[in-house]
Formats: structure tokens, sequence, C-alpha cells
């Protein structure tokens, strides 16, 4: 174990950046995602249990990277759904069942997919889970955590196109890091590996 603070923050910081540069730990993409090209996505409302304060936060990153990418013709966002879901009855219940199914016994309901493309007009959902959203302790070490799993589902088919897990784990000593900030730089390091 290296005993010189000065030392041992630059191999974290190696490593970090080492980190930053690999591989997502999960990506998967589905052999039809080579003909997936949406023009319209709707970030469904993240789910942060039992992260409750990660929620609007993560909604607000995916969106800014999406938007940032400039992939798309239109992007909307978890909390500009969950407005939606409140005025329409409808989808609400659809959502709700959509994602019980997704979340429950990984089924993506085509029919369903088809409908709540069809009221938010877009071509793919992503659905965001938080895995962990917390400063805890590591080998003595300090540190701030965030992790999520990221599953891009075609609104037409209900094909799943792309699914991926990743977390980022950034140590400190003395000031803790922004969680908003470490869930945006590896919202970024996820969304890269995406088809669009």
């Amino acid at each position: 174990m290296v005993s010189n603070p000065g030392v041992r923050g630059l191999i974290y910081i190696f490593l970090l950046v080492f980190v930053a540069c690999g591989s997502l730990r999960y990506s998967q993409i589905a052999p039809e995602a080579k003909n997936f090209h949406p023009k319209r996505i709707g970030a469904l409302p993240v789910s942060a249990l039992p992260y409750g304060e990660a929620k609007g936060s993560v909604d607000r990153v995916v969106v800014d990277v999406l938007l940032h990418k400039k992939w798309f013709e239109s992007v909307i966002g978890g909390e500009a759904i969950d407005r939606q879901t409140k005025e329409n009855v409808e989808l609400a219940g659809m959502l709700f069942g959509y994602l019980a199914k997704f979340r429950a016994v990984n089924y993506s309901d085509p029919g369903l997919s088809r409908q709540i493309g069809r009221i938010c007009n877009v071509d793919a959902l992503l659905v965001t889970d938080v895995d962990y959203w917390n400063y805890t302790v590591i080998n003595d070490d300090k540190v701030a955590r965030v992790g999520l799993t990221m599953k891009l589902v075609e609104t037409s088919t209900g094909i799943v196109m792309w699914n991926a897990t990743h977390s980022i784990t950034k140590t400190y000593w003395f000031f803790k890091p922004d969680l908003a900030d470490v869930a945006h730089t590896l919202v970024q390091q996820m969304v890269k590996k995406m088809p669009y």
C-alpha cells in the first residue's frame, strides 16, 4: 500500500482516467440495431429506488447528454413525461403497466411500447434505473459512487436494442464530489455506446 498521499492521489487519478477510457461493465446491442435509427427519443422517468434524491438529477442529466449529442430531432425527458402522465390518465396506466412488466420480468410489451410511442410521439424509449447513488467508504477510501442501467427500446416493436450497466467510483478526501457531476460523466460514457 502506498503511504505517500501525493503518490496515492496520482495513482487514483491514473486509475480513474484508465477506467473512464475503458469499456462499459456490460453493454449488449441487439442484431436488429444496425437498422435502427430513431429520430425522436423519450427518456422515461428514472427509477431511483432506494435513492429517491437521485431521480430529478438523473432525469435532467440524461436529457442534457442526449441533447448535447444532437443525434435526435427531439428529446423528451422523464420530467416532461411525468407531467404528461398527470394530464393523461390513459398514458399513466400504459406507462405503469409497461414498466411493471419490464422491471419485474424483463418483458418489453410491444403493444404498450407502441401506444406509448404514439402518444409521446417518439421512436425510442430510454429506460434508466439507478443502481448506486451514494457516498461510502471502500478500503478506507471515501468515495462518491454512481451506477446506472440503461435500456433503449424501439417503440414500434418493443425490441430492446441496447442494454448497458456501468458505474463510476470517484475517490475524495475533503470535498465531496457532486453526485450529479459524477452521473453526467457516467451518462456520457454510456451514451457513447448506444446505437442511434
